[in-house]
């Protein structure tokens, strides 16, 4: 049995050490979906006092004016915990449950009638929690209830049938053809499909069906993500979205392509997620930053990895009795309440996270590499500037360091109308491009290279094998012809209110002053936030610079989203530059 299980293990790619496997089972403290129940309890007892605190509150009150609030949410915690029959969940059959949710659904009903509902973004998000709540408690609602719910749910269901009908043979699922995301359009088939199930509606069924197989076997990347821009790289989060909607269909279709799209979308997630449960941002083309997603768990728990990867993630979600709190992310609790219904206990296996080291190439140029507490990403993605949609950044920058005391150290997240934040410029004549024309990656054990070709030089990024508590990267450049005016530049992960002390003698307490660091005041070396970076010669520093924001269409203005910027001109020569990080 013993070499069976040594087998099975070496079969997968695992070779766990000792710190391996203590670092699994302390992970595995966390008990699914046992933590899901207590996450639920905590939210309800958020709710409860939302609401005591108002005893006249509207959609409005409850979601301090919020455009994408999702109180509706909240109707779901209740109503699983009423009618969820399990060992951990304590309050199976409790009517304060049922009451909770009955009151919140019966507001939801009145605040629909009085045009509150709709109105808000996203609402059919919020529609397919009130429909799941409604499925588990239609037998408690009494007739009356009953009716009122569900006409109020049906009406706002039906909205999403002319949308699916629109874009029903498009050539593609992906924004520029439909002029949404992929990620809404796979919800109003979700919601449509589950609709059709409790309201009997086959066509429903049907036509939701039709465009979620469509998603298993043509629209998903042969790397496991659907690319809501294009197929050629994922936007991380929102992956996540359209990923809970092939888990619902599988849950009520049984589609054996639904299940292996899901085994794609895990091996996706758990390999290009950091140790502290947030997703790499280095090949995002959407966001720069993105928290532990509770999206979707119960699909990848088809899978014993795949329940390992949902504790792994929901140990992030950290219950108030801890001392922490989750604020208003109803929007999570719901997913959480999702997650519960649809969850399937079994084994789990080791994931990434759990290993000391690893490394994962996707077929397209990326990939990424853990070394003891060092993580590194790579991404060689091309893919065109999206100039007039505010939604896609250009995929402009490279690679990104994460040490796990640390945290991200050199961000390799994407901007948009700032090539000052690409990882390599260049200005011929009139043309200022920042966008690479060609890559290679190439991974080993000894070393990692990825090469990133412009218009007049070609650059090679190089990272050998770190030690425990330093990293070395290179880039060597080459100029190939032509005049132009090139940079290379890295996005430091600085935090304001921390100190910056540099080899020039400078030791500054980080705020919103502006700061320009040349050479000398760098002075070869900087030091921040536990770690340490030795630099070439010829670096400045300037701090704070804001990126991007795309739902504001424009740069952030927050201070705690800042970074700084550190950056040289490049020789028109060949060069090379070499970095070194450290940490205590």
């Amino acid at each position: 049995m013993k070499q069976k299980i040594i087998f099975a293990i070496l079969i997968a790619g695992f070779i766990l050490s000792k710190s391996d496997l203590k670092a699994q089972t302390n992970a595995n403290l966390i008990q699914l979906p046992q933590r899901y129940f207590e996450l639920l309890e905590d939210g309800c007892s958020m709710v409860e006092k939302k609401l005591a605190a108002d005893p006249n509150a509207t959609l409005a009150t409850l979601e301090g004016g919020a455009t994408h609030g999702h109180f509706p949410h909240a109707v779901l915690l209740p109503a699983v915990l009423y009618t969820k029959k399990h060992p951990a969940n304590k309050h199976y059959g409790d009517n304060r449950m049922l009451s909770l949710s009955l009151r919140i659904g019966d507001l939801l009903a009145s605040e629909n009638e009085k045009g509150h509902y709709t109105n808000r973004g996203d609402s059919d998000w919020d529609t397919y929690m009130w429909l799941e709540a409604y499925r588990l408690l239609q037998n408690k609602l009494g007739e009356e209830r009953k009716l009122h719910w569900q006409k109020a749910i049906l009406e706002n269901i039906s909205l999403l049938e002319p949308k699916l009908v629109k874009c029903l043979d498009y050539p593609w699922y992906n924004a520029p053809f439909i002029t949404t995301s992929p990620n809404h359009y796979s919800i109003y088939a979700s919601t449509l499909l589950l609709g059709g199930h409790v309201f009997n509606k086959p066509e429903w069924v049907k036509m939701a069906t039709k465009v979620l197989h469509r998603y298993c076997v043509e629209e998903q990347a042969p790397d496991g993500y659907w690319g809501e821009h294009s197929n050629m790289g994922p936007t991380t989060g929102y992956d996540y979205v359209t990923s809970t909607q092939i888990g619902l269909y599988w849950e009520y279709s049984k589609d054996p392509e639904a299940l292996k799209a899901l085994r794609r979308s895990l091996n996706f997630h758990e390999n290009f997620t950091y140790p502290d449960g947030e997703p790499v941002e280095t090949i995002n083309d959407r966001n720069r930053y993105w928290g532990a997603s509770m999206w979707g768990h119960f699909g990848f728990s088809n899978f014993a990895d795949g329940r390992r990867y949902a504790a792994f993630l929901t140990q992030q979600f950290p219950l108030q009795d801890k001392g922490k709190s989750y604020g208003n992310d109803i929007e999570s609790l719901g997913r959480i309440a999702q997650d519960a219904i649809y969850f399937h206990e079994g084994k789990t296996a080791p994931i990434p996270q759990d290993q000391t080291n690893y490394a994962y190439a996707m077929k397209i140029p990326a990939g990424i590499r853990k070394t003891g507490d060092w993580v590194v990403t790579y991404s060689g993605i091309i893919a065109p500037m999206v100039s007039l949609n505010n939604f896609f950044l250009d995929r402009q920058a490279n690679f990104s360091v994460f040490n796990k005391k640390t945290g991200l150290i050199i961000s390799g997240a994407n901007a948009k109308r700032q090539p000052e934040l690409a990882t390599f410029t260049e200005v011929v004549g009139r043309d200022s491009l920042h966008i690479p024309v060609s890559s290679k990656l190439q991974m080993n054990e000894k070393e990692d290279r990825l090469a990133l070709a412009y218009n007049t030089f070609f650059a090679v990024l190089e990272v050998p094998t770190p030690a425990a508590k330093q990293l070395k990267f290179q880039i060597n450049t080459v100029y190939k012809w032509g005049d132009a005016v090139s940079g290379f530049n890295l996005q430091l992960m600085l935090k304001a209110g921390e100190t910056l002390e540099t080899g020039g003698g400078k030791k500054i307490i980080l705020s919103n002053e502006k700061i320009d660091l040349d050479e000398k005041e760098l002075g070869g070396w900087l030091k921040h936030n536990g770690w340490t970076m030795h630099i070439p010669q010829g670096m400045h520093l300037s701090w704070p610079v804001y990126p991007f924001n795309p739902y504001a269409n424009k740069p952030e203005t927050s201070l705690d989203k800042a970074i700084g910027r550190l950056f040289t001109q490049l020789k028109p020569e060949n060069q090379e530059l070499e970095f070194a990080l450290e940490t205590l």
